[in-house]
Formats: structure tokens, C-alpha cells, sequence
């Protein structure tokens, strides 16, 4: 691959990297070089790009996502999953987890195996986020209700199999019986444990190894002065990362910003959530089986719940600034850094020197304009 480099970025590496108001970034298929523009020599041979001032972010990793653009991984159609994966580069999505929804145990099964085999095709995929069907039935939202179950560990593994081994993200419900049990399985294979559709008071899940909770204020007990419920305990608990959809509907704005301040950039992984209805505005979809309406852009099942978003990540991005008022640096580690170190994702989430060249150039309207993944440019 050819060498090529970005001249005059305001360059956010993320991480404990200071921003850079005037730089370039070298790379081919991985970074080779990051730095101020007074250090900067041009090389022979190499593709020169000025950015003239615009800014250059790590790209986005999205771990909760069903769909977009009338697909969904539960369709189990590897082909259109690589087709999504290069549609949401242009929202600035280099890398993310595939999440399935409850189904039929042989459902899930199939899109495990089309997941993998989407991967081995080229997809932008870090792994799988089993949302469901080890949930309580009380806080089901837009999961099929007829599926839920209580965990059962020999049809987890079956599905960990099927996917390649990728399973890297679990939402279910701690209170269930056979939690502990379950949370020691994920726990030998490296998986985070995260609550979410849950119905647990704070005292069940000071017993759980959850550190992440799934959409928080969404699908859980929430908030209240006599019990602290799922919402409490994550906003409360050091170190577990919390979920949010930053759209301005699934939460208020306070309270993402009450999120914010409890938890701090270090403790929020912005995700979208989106499903098979991204991309459209108004008409008829589909989730987990069940009909959704979309209207203004919200996702709604016929009883009026909301089911999953129509979100991109590029407007969470900014979203989140708007919301909270915190700095790009920190939008970053809200899109990116986090995820990948969370999810140990090595080559990930910081533009440094060896790290794969996976980066976003926004405009200072803070929109993307074009996306990088190894080096690849998506337009």
C-alpha cells in the first residue's frame, strides 16, 4: 500500500495524547508517524492530502449496533453484512460489535455463523454483542418477549462456538437464577458481563461481576430515592462502563449530562443501538420479528416502546458536546478510546505510531467528510 500523508489536521490522537492544532499523519495500511506540523518533512514518493484546519479523530467503534439501512444481523445474510459494514464508514464507524437480538435459539445460532463468515469476508467486525435472551421478561422493551429465558450455559457455548469465539459483549439480567453460574462461564473467556433488560435491586447486583451496563436508563430499573435499582447502581459503581444513546430521545438530555457528570468521559461508551430502520425517516420496519414504526426518525414497536434507534454515530458525536459540553478530546474517548480499552482492542482507538490506520477527518461543523480504515479511504 502506498504511503500517504495528512498535513495541517487539528489532530486528536486519544488516549493520554494532547491534541495537536496544527499536524500531520503519516501512514499506509498502519500509522507510521504523528506530529506537529514544525517537525513535519515531506517524503518522496508519498501522497500528500492538506486538511487545511479540519480535524482528525481515531475511528468510531460502535459495540451495540443491530442494523442499518434496511439490514439486520439477525437476517444472517453475510453479503449485505459486509455491504452495512462499508455503509457506516461514512458515518465514521471503522470498527464494530455485530449484536444480535432474542430469538429462537436456532435463529441466534445462524446469525452467529453468518457473523463469522462476514468477517472472514472483509466486514469492519470486532466481535459479537449477544443482547438477549438471558433477560427478565418484566424489562423485555423491544426483545421478543416468547424467547427470553433464564441463562442456559450449554446453548451459550454452542453460540460462542458458532461465532468463531467472538462473543465479546453479553447483555442479560443478574437476578435471574443461575447469574453467578453464568457470569463464571463469560468471566473464563474473557467476556463482559453487562447488565441490561434488567429488573435487579442494587443488593442483587453488588453480588454480580457485571462492569457494563447495556442503554443505560433503558430496559432497567430505574432511578429512585428508595432504591438505587440498575440505573443507581451503574451511575454509583466505580469502573462499569455505561451505555449511552446519545439521540436525545431514549434519554433526556439532563440526564445524559447527569450521566456525565457521575461517571466522567473515562466511564460512558457512546453507542448507537441502531436497527435495520437507520437511514429512513418515516415507515414501516422491522425488529427481532416484531413490527416497527418509525416516525420523525424514532423507532417504535405498535405498543409504543422504543426499539433500538436510528442513530449514527457521528451525530452522538456531536450530540454528546451538545449535551454535556464536553471537549472533542473527551467525544473521542466517548466513540473510541473507551471501546478500545474495554475491549482490549490493541490496534484501536488511538492514532499513534503502529496502530492500524483507522481515522475520521470532520469538518468544524464536526460532520465527517471522509473515513480511513488501514489506510483505505472510504471515498
Amino acid at each position: 500500500m502506498e504511503q500517504q500523508v495528512i498535513i495541517n489536521a487539528a489532530i486528536y490522537p486519544g488516549g493520554n495524547e494532547q491534541p495537536i492544532e496544527k499536524g500531520f499523519l503519516r501512514f499506509s495500511e498502519q500509522i507510521i508517524e504523528v506530529g506537529n506540523m514544525e517537525a513535519y518533512k515531506e517524503q518522496e514518493g508519498e501522497k500528500v492530502l492538506d486538511a487545511g484546519g479540519r480535524i482528525v479523530i481515531p475511528g468510531m467503534i460502535d459495540v451495540h449496533i443491530h442494523g442499518g439501512h434496511g439490514i439486520d444481523f439477525m437476517d444472517a445474510d453475510p453479503e449485505k453484512t459486509v455491504e452495512l459494514s462499508h455503509m457506516l464508514l461514512g458515518e465514521g464507524v471503522t470498527s464494530f460489535f455485530a449484536t444480535t437480538m432474542t430469538q429462537s435459539h436456532d435463529r441466534i445460532t445462524e446469525a452467529m455463523a453468518a457473523i463469522k463468515t462476514a468477517k472472514e469476508m472483509g466486514a469492519n467486525i470486532e466481535g459479537v454483542h449477544l443482547e438477549g435472551p438471558f433477560i427478565n421478561v418484566n424489562k423485555a422493551g423491544a426483545q421478543y418477549p416468547e424467547y427470553i429465558c433464564p441463562p442456559n450455559i450449554e446453548t451459550f457455548i454452542k453460540w460462542y462456538e458458532a461465532s468463531g469465539e467472538d462473543i465479546k459483549l453479553v447483555t442479560y439480567a443478574p437476578e435471574l437464577e443461575g447469574g453467578r453460574e453464568f457470569e463464571k462461564v463469560m468471566d473464563e473467556r474473557g467476556i463482559i458481563p453487562s447488565v441490561g433488560h434488567s429488573d435487579a435491586v442494587r443488593a442483587e447486583l453488588l453480588e454480580s461481576s457485571a462492569s457494563h451496563a447495556t442503554h443505560l436508563y433503558n430496559g432497567m430499573r430505574g432511578l429512585h430515592h428508595r432504591e438505587p435499582g440498575v440505573a443507581g447502581h451503574a451511575l454509583l459503581t466505580e469502573g462499569l462502563q455505561v451505555e449511552i444513546i446519545a439521540d436525545g430521545v431514549h434519554i433526556h438530555p439532563d440526564m445524559i449530562d447527569l450521566a456525565y457528570r457521575l461517571k466522567g468521559a473515562e466511564g460512558i461508551t457512546l453507542i448507537s443501538d441502531a436497527m435495520r430502520a437507520k437511514g429512513i425517516l418515516e415507515g414501516e420496519s422491522e425488529l427481532g420479528g416484531q413490527k416497527v414504526f418509525v416516525s420523525n426518525g424514532e423507532a417504535r414497536l405498535e405498543n409504543g416502546s422504543l426499539a433500538g434507534s436510528t442513530l449514527t454515530m457521528d451525530k452522538a458525536f456531536q450530540n454528546i458536546i451538545k449535551f454535556t459540553g464536553c471537549s472533542i478530546a473527551e467525544a473521542v474517548q466517548m466513540t473510541s478510546g473507551n471501546q478500545a480499552r474495554e475491549f482490549r482492542l490493541e490496534q484501536k482507538g488511538l492514532l499513534q505510531a503502529g496502530k492500524d490506520a483507522d481515522f475520521v477527518i470532520m469538518n468544524e461543523e464536526l460532520e465527517v467528510e471522509n473515513t480511513y480504515r488501514m489506510g483505505i479511504s472510504y471515498k
